[in-house]
């Protein structure tokens, strides 16, 4: 089941200052900002200093409205007019690999599904007509 739809800005290295804009110009609420700093050590992929500091994922509310921001990472590129992707949260990895296999028709994978530290399967797809997606599985912990 999908249990969320939201915008996601990718900004090139200024995701602070877009996080500070938007919660002055849209009165937006930051809920949560991690940066690249703070994921887990990985002595084969260490982080580069320039990076630690940017952005890997920020939430920002506005509103009933959830609004995502990630920096890249340094070197990726960042084409203008793709800064805005779609974001879906998703309740199960069985949806989220269906949910991604139909958006990859004709399109181009981005990130494949994989588990991160964040969710059990997440991944990347610019569809056919050019929309990038993020689609993110959430399971609740049990308590």
């Amino acid at each position: 089941m999908i249990l969320k739809f939201h915008p996601y800005f990718v900004t090139n290295g200024n995701g602070q200052e877009a996080i500070k804009f938007y919660e002055d110009a849209l009165h937006a609420k930051v809920s949560n900002v991690q940066t690249f700093g703070d994921m887990p050590d990985n002595p084969e992929s260490p982080i580069p200093e320039e990076a630690k500091d940017r952005v890997l994922n920020a939430h920002l509310k506005i509103g009933d409205t959830d609004l995502m921001l990630s920096d890249t990472f340094p070197g990726q590129p960042h084409t203008i007019g793709s800064q805005v992707n779609v974001a879906i949260t998703v309740s199960d990895v069985e949806t989220s690999k269906e949910v991604f296999e139909k958006l990859q028709v004709g399109g181009k994978v981005e990130m494949p599904l994989q588990e991160t530290f964040w969710s059990p399967s997440y991944g990347q797809v610019t569809d056919k007509f050019g929309v990038t997606w993020q689609i993110s599985t959430y399971v609740a912990e049990n308590n």
